[in-house]
């Protein structure tokens, strides 16, 4: 037991309380039945129990006691009674001319006739010490992973693979290394087919497709495209910063997180941490920083600096990726008038007679919420043509304005990021009016020099703003030229001109019924990176940091220029006692026809204060009808796990789920006997504290179950037993659940 859990037991460090009372309702909030009193009306499913008490555990203060005084957490997917998950494709297996790749996030379905369909899936990042427990089994064959952590422990732990000579001995081993990784990385198109009535099922097929992180390295007709201002920066010679040689071709696509659906049936990826495997930070024409800002790293723990061996260039990722399923011939594009950031995110709005509106956001503290706008207006919203309209429009990024004394709804407005915008940042001073120290991070004030420049007075940025008045000041050239560097330089622009800075913004759809944007913010906080605004991301009770997140529902005004827009908070997360509703760090968004929220959390394993919330889990959160405003826990995933990308089959009797990372944190899962203990002191629906000892696996055997057997991320279908919607009449006890 390490020091940790110890003082976990001793009830020092772990979920504390005083004077704690439930919350009456309110929007966003838990509602809280009467002390003792009835819980709330049957759910729409036999609930799956979750690590506390939540409002919709059916239980009243007593028997709440009783049920959470001791549990233990399992390292399954666990579902509610009459439903099951078929395991429909696994990291390791073969895929086109490659495998299915590591960490699977967003999952898009497309069908092609009543029984067969498409389902695309984006490979994240790799966790290093589960791919390497798992790589001989997963994929055969063996790597120096040895001898390049013990070779670069003798260097300082990482090293610029780029410079090094081609006799260099630790060359290639790292390029095998590397190259290995970036296979397991970028997107993955794969058919399913069923019988009528029966579960989805993976078949090869022609539309077998992958896009790797090294796609187009060694064979150039495989390199990706590029639209919009940013490609004439790939194609300038003369230029500040580094030169990759290849013009506005692209190699490959990775970090690739959240993602989303046109109606002209393509796929959009979304390319986030970027900053890991290539240098993020640009000079003033929008070039790449030498990939020697990133070198290669590897020590067993982490695995970091992939594009350095192959000198990819920085500015080339952190992209949207636009890719057409059914046509595998078909290059992918990266569309640069959706802007250059931490993209996590994305929400398509196409309706005849207007322009088309793509909404996405910048998963960082301090993160940005963003709006593309076209110039061309939509005539047929399922033309493939529309792609074109990604080539010209505008990039805007939200300021959003706090509501009033009483709470409620609140405004904001778009802000241009085009040359003559006025610089206008948020300075410190704003942050310590809440009551936190927070420097802002601005476009470097030399611009002779990449990347930010962090400031700590007011009195700083005022000068900063004396200096440089518009963008245009900031960024040199003229034209496609210089909006294309704004565009690479996306969030330091967004800071520059007062964009508010967001609480991770990690998902965005549209609402089909009543056309609101919803928009999924992780968590409130702030890093050297950034910080929420506290004005606008504040916890229940005014806390100016808020780690458990929020969702909110944004009512545009219109695709006006600068136009305005509405916002309000549409469910909080933390415990019922703190004034959530019982989940926390809300992550992937999926709407069904009736409105139905489906949220999956994504809380980090590695803090000892998120522990309260156990294993993250997918949520069900009705908006309209009598359970309005209410959360239920549906799924409940395998140790060390986030799910990701949830997403229907055209009836909505299926919803695919990714599995990622499981047992990211410990590794494999030797035996049962790999455990540890925690305490939490939780809080009935009487507002009545008590103690829980709560058991966790440590590790993951996830899929097999084998003990000792290495975790893998994988993609499951979960449908009813008895067939029918997901969210159609029960059928089983209220009180049972299955796992597997």
């Amino acid at each position: 037991m390490n020091r940790r859990d110890l003082l976990s037991l001793l009830g020092i460090g772990a979920c504390s309380f005083a004077g704690a009372v439930l919350p009456t309702a309110a929007s966003g909030r838990a509602a809280a039945p009467k002390a003792g009193g009835a819980p709330t009306p049957n759910p729409p499913f036999p609930t799956v129990p979750t690590p506390l008490p939540v409002p919709s555990d059916r239980l009243d203060a007593e028997e709440q006691r009783r049920r959470y005084a001791r549990i233990e957490l399992e390292d399954r997917l666990v579902l509610p009674e009459g439903f099951r998950a078929d395991l429909i494709a696994v990291w390791g297996d073969p895929l086109a001319d490659g495998r299915f790749g590591f960490n699977n996030d967003h999952l898009s379905f497309l069908p092609l006739a009543a029984n067969r369909a498409l389902l695309t899936v984006n490979f994240e990042y790799i966790s290093a010490r589960t791919w390497r427990q798992g790589y001989a089994e997963a994929v055969g064959g063996e790597l120096p992973f040895d001898a390049v952590s013990d070779a670069l422990a003798a260097r300082g732990g990482r090293v610029d693979a780029a410079s090094l000579a081609a006799g260099d001995p630790l060359l290639e081993p790292i390029r095998q290394l590397a190259a290995a990784a970036m296979a397991d990385l970028g997107v993955g198109v794969i058919e399913l087919e069923r019988e009528p009535g029966g579960p989805w099922r993976r078949v090869p097929g022609r539309f077998d497709r992958r896009i790797t992180g090294l796609s187009g390295w060694r064979d150039p007709d495989r390199r990706l495209r590029s639209s919009g201002p940013a490609a004439a920066v790939f194609r300038r010679r003369e230029r500040l910063g580094y030169d990759d040689g290849l013009g506005d071709a692209i190699i490959g696509s990775f970090a690739n997180c959240a993602g989303g659906e046109t109606p002209w049936g393509t796929v959009l990826s979304a390319e986030e941490n970027m900053q890991s495997q290539v240098a993020e930070a640009v000079h003033a024409d929008g070039s790449s920083v030498s990939p020697a800002a990133r070198p290669f790293a590897y020590d067993g723990q982490r695995l970091d600096g992939l594009g350095n061996p192959f000198g990819l260039a920085g500015n080339k990722y952190g992209w949207m990726v636009e890719l057409d399923p059914r046509r595998p011939d078909r290059p992918a594009v990266k569309h640069s008038w959706l802007g250059r950031f931490r993209h996590e995110a994305v929400a398509v709005k196409a309706v005849t007679g207007q322009p088309l509106i793509v909404y996405s956001g910048c998963d960082r503290h301090g993160g940005h919420l963003y709006r593309f706008v076209s110039d061309a207006l939509i005539r047929d919203p399922a033309d493939p043509a529309n792609s074109e309209l990604f080539s010209a429009g505008r990039l805007e990024v939200a300021r959003f304005d706090p509501p009033g004394a009483k709470g409620g709804e609140g405004r904001g407005r778009w802000l241009p990021l085009e040359p003559s915008t006025p610089v206008a940042p948020l300075g410190p001073g704003h942050f310590a009016r809440h009551g936190v120290e927070q420097a802002v991070l601005l476009p470097h004030s030399d611009r002779r020099r990449p990347g930010s420049e962090a400031f700590s007075s007011d009195a700083a940025v005022a000068a900063y703003r004396r200096r440089y008045r518009t963008l245009a000041d900031l960024y040199p050239g003229e034209g496609e030229e210089r909006m294309g560097a704004i565009l690479i330089d996306a969030h330091l622009a967004a800071c520059a001109i007062g964009a508010t800075p967001a609480a991770r913004p990690e998902d965005t759809v549209i609402d089909p019924l009543s056309g609101e944007l919803l928009i999924a913010f992780t968590a409130g906080g702030g890093s050297d990176d950034g910080r929420a605004d506290p004005a606008i991301f504040r916890g229940p009770d005014g806390q100016a940091s808020w780690p458990y997140g929020w969702i909110m529902g944004l009512a545009d005004d219109g695709a006006a220029r600068g136009g305005s827009f509405r916002w309000r908070l549409v469910a909080t997360g933390g415990a019922p006692w703190q004034g959530g509703m019982g989940f926390a760090n809300p992550d992937n968004l999926a709407i069904d026809r009736q409105g139905t929220i489906w949220m999956v959390t994504d809380r980090s394993t590695k803090s000892a204060d998120l522990d309260l919330f156990g294993n993250n889990s997918c949520w069900v959160l009705p908006s309209r009808g009598p359970r309005a405003g209410e959360a239920f826990c549906f799924a409940t995933g395998p140790m060390e796990c986030e799910f990701c990308g949830p997403c229907f089959d055209a009836s909505e009797s299926t919803l695919f789920l990714a599995v990622q990372h499981p047992g990211e944190d410990h590794g494999t899962r030797a035996s049962a006997a790999a455990r540890e203990a925690q305490a939490h002191r939780l809080v009935d629906r009487s507002g009545r504290p008590f103690e829980q000892l709560r058991w966790v696996p440590l590790g993951s055997n996830w899929p097999s179950g084998v003990p000792g057997r290495a975790p893998r991320p994988g993609v499951v279908a979960i449908r009813r037993l008895a067939g029918g919607p997901l969210l159609g009449p029960q059928a089983v006890p209220v009180s049972k659940h299955g796992s597997i």
